[in-house]
C-alpha cells in the first residue's frame, strides 16, 4: 500500500467514527449528537477543497486538521471515561495520518536519491 493510500483510509476511518462516537459508542451527556457533529466534521472535510491540487496536497491539510483531533483525543480520553475507547482509536488513526506523511516524504526521497 502506498502512504496516500494508507492516509486516505484513515482519514475515512477518523470520519466515520465521529458519526460511531456521538451516535453510538458514547454520545454527549448534554445536547445532540447533531450539534457535535456540526463542531467536528466541517474541520475533517476541509482538505476536500485541496483534492483538486492532488490527493497529497489533500493529505498534508488532513495532517494538519488532524493535530487538533490528536488533541481533542487525549482531552476526552482524559476528562470522560465513557468516550475513552473511542477518543483513543481518535488518537491513533491521527498518529497514523501524521505518519504516512513522513513515510511519503521518506519514500520521496529515496526514489530522487536512486535517480541521482
Amino acid at each position: 500500500m502506498t502512504p496516500e493510500r494508507v492516509g486516505a483510509a484513515a482519514w475515512i476511518a477518523l470520519v466515520l467514527l465521529q458519526f460511531a462516537w456521538y451516535f453510538g459508542i458514547a454520545p454527549p451527556a448534554a445536547g445532540s449528537p447533531w450539534i457535535a457533529l456540526a463542531l467536528t466534521l466541517p474541520p475533517l472535510l476541509l482538505p476536500l477543497f485541496a483534492l483538486r491540487s492532488g490527493l497529497r496536497r489533500m493529505l498534508l491539510w488532513i495532517g494538519v486538521v488532524a493535530l487538533f483531533f490528536f488533541c481533542h483525543g487525549i482531552v476526552a480520553a482524559w476528562t470522560t471515561p465513557a468516550a475513552r475507547v473511542p477518543a483513543v482509536i481518535e488518537c491513533i488513526l491521527c498518529v497514523v495520518l501524521i505518519g504516512t506523511l513522513g513515510w511519503s516524504v521518506g519514500r520521496d526521497r529515496k526514489l530522487r536519491a536512486a535517480r541521482h
